[in-house]
């Protein structure tokens, strides 16, 4: 059976009665089963322990980080927990693409997964139309007498669609040329999920960075005075989303950047809305720890005091026999630079071998590292319960979680660091665009920021060729931007792009509504 026929199967609880297992009384209810949640009347809870999961280097499919998360949750709530999830919303470019959907697999998957996978709640449109009421103000004034003297050819704030589409990626509009993005990798996108509240969230949208004047003075988004009605049409998106798993459990789930060209979290209302209500709450960032993790635990953390309690690193006998168990050295050595409890996830596929679980075992054995197999996609929460009891163990054990580098450093010592320590390699090459942008940061006061690396997924490094674990390569820095509403600098290394295109058989080829009229073919 596909994933949507076994979640037809379950029966749904009613959104209010998950509402009620979080004491939570004031829902904005969007028909039975989802619910948005008004954040703002939570005041002054005592949080709860924070769960991270990650993954080594993933195939094309990926290897079941949400599976996995959503079957650890489930089994800490079947061990008398009071857990919640934390997750975020899926991309329609994914779902109609290659990867198909965001909402776990099998056994293991929050519902309704249809609407959850496809345009869930109308958070990613009200992104990408605040998104484009921005564009269309910056090429308005510009049209109007262009009062702010802005230079065209500055433009840095780029249109953005929730579809594959690679012929948007390079246009010519009339007097310059523009990008879109997809809605995922937008500046918007990433501002919603680091907002604090409502009055964070104007402050971000008054700071987006949109272009330059003809000598050369930053204008933001303020300036066109229009960052107000962005904040009108992100009102009902900014509050975060509740839905449940096939178990009836609690999933809050909200904002969806990419981790590989944004920061690959769901927003840090979700996750500290799911920590005042819940004793424990699973969280999980995108890709790998060279991507979403560090990420999670650089930006996310530093920009909402978060400090997790535990890591859980999944890994899949497909993915190692692919890139080998060097692969989970090398994630094994980043995440432990954190200083935080590791417990390894063996996601257990049918197909696998027992020789192969146990060479997993073994290496992570000899590594002093937990590791527990996890059957969620088949057996549901009891297939999670060994690995829930371990992590169980390491939330208790004091951490010393920090950060790898200081946002004082410089944008070259900032991301020298991630090079060194997160990438392996020895040297960075920068393009003179990408020289060019560190000066121009530097002279707006914008340097004392995070650093957000857009990069492969498929490898550690740069170049998703480089398999494994490379070490002492050079990284090449193809451009720099500032995301000065989402207060961090965007580096993009290699030929990573911001707007995927469709593969030749697209996901979308099996999608269709049956004759009674429900979805088919998402996976």
């Amino acid at each position: 059976m596909t994933d949507i026929d076994i979640a037809s199967k379950y029966k749904m609880k009613n959104i209010e009665e998950i509402g009620k297992k979080l004491n939570l009384k004031d829902l904005d209810l969007y028909g039975k089963y989802k619910a948005k949640i008004n954040f703002e009347n939570i005041k002054n809870k005592k949080l709860g322990k924070l769960i991270l999961v990650t993954a080594i280097t993933p195939t094309k499919m990926g290897e079941g980080k949400t599976t996995v998360s959503i079957g650890l949750c489930d089994a800490l709530n079947s061990l008398g927990k009071k857990a919640c999830l934390a997750l975020r919303e899926p991309s329609m470019g994914p779902v109609f693409g290659v990867k198909g959907g965001a909402t776990g697999g099998g056994k293991s998957q929050i519902v309704p997964m249809e609407d959850i996978n496809l345009h869930f709640n109308g958070d990613f449109h009200a992104i990408t139309a605040a998104n484009n009421l921005l564009c269309a103000a910056i090429d308005n004034h510009i049209f109007q007498d262009n009062k702010l003297n802005i230079d065209p050819k500055t433009i840095c704030f780029n249109r953005c669609l929730d579809v594959n589409d690679r012929i948007l990626r390079n246009i010519k509009l009339e007097n310059r040329e523009e990008h879109f993005q997809i809605t995922a990798a937008s500046e918007i996108m990433t501002i919603l999920c680091l907002a604090k509240d409502y009055k964070d969230l104007q402050k971000r949208l008054d700071n987006i960075l949109v272009g330059f004047t003809f000598d050369k003075k930053p204008v933001y988004a303020k300036d066109l005075k229009v960052s107000s009605a962005l904040a009108v049409i992100l009102k009902e998106a900014l509050k975060p989303n509740l839905v449940q798993t096939l178990y009836g459990n609690p999933a809050i789930v909200h904002g969806g950047p990419f981790a590989n060209i944004s920061i690959g979290c769901n927003s840090l209302i979700a996750t500290k809305t799911a920590l005042k209500l819940s004793d424990i709450v699973v969280t999980e960032a995108g890709f790998g720890s060279d991507l979403g993790a560090e990420k999670f635990l650089d930006i996310k953390c530093r920009a909402g005091s978060l400090k997790p309690n535990a890591i859980v690193l999944v890994v899949t006998c497909r993915a190692l026999q692919f890139s080998s168990l060097e692969n989970l050295q090398a994630h094994l050595d980043n995440l432990q630079q954190f200083s935080v409890p590791i417990v390894v996830a063996i996601n257990k596929f049918n197909n696998d071998k027992e020789e192969d679980i146990n060479k997993i075992i073994d290496f992570c054995n000899k590594n002093n590292v937990d590791a527990k197999v996890t059957t969620a996609y088949i057996n549901g929460d009891k297939g999670a319960q060994e690995l829930a009891l371990k992590v169980l163990e390491k939330i208790k054990l004091k951490n010393n979680f920090h950060y790898l580098y200081k946002t004082s450093d410089t944008i070259e010592d900032k991301l020298l660091t991630l090079t060194e320590k997160i990438y392996h390699a020895n040297k960075i090459e920068y393009s003179s665009e990408a020289l060019k942008k560190i000066e121009i940061i530097k002279k707006i006061g914008k340097e004392n920021l995070p650093i957000c690396v857009a990069k492969t997924q498929y490898s550690i490094s740069d170049d998703s060729k480089k398999i494994g674990y490379p070490k002492d390569y050079p990284i090449y820095v193809k451009d720099i931007k500032i995301y000065s509403g989402a207060e961090f600098i965007v580096v993009l290394l290699g030929n990573i792009l911001t707007l995927p295109g469709l593969s030749k058989k697209p996901a979308f080829e099996n999608i269709k509504l049956d004759k009674n009229n429900n979805i088919k073919g998402i996976f």
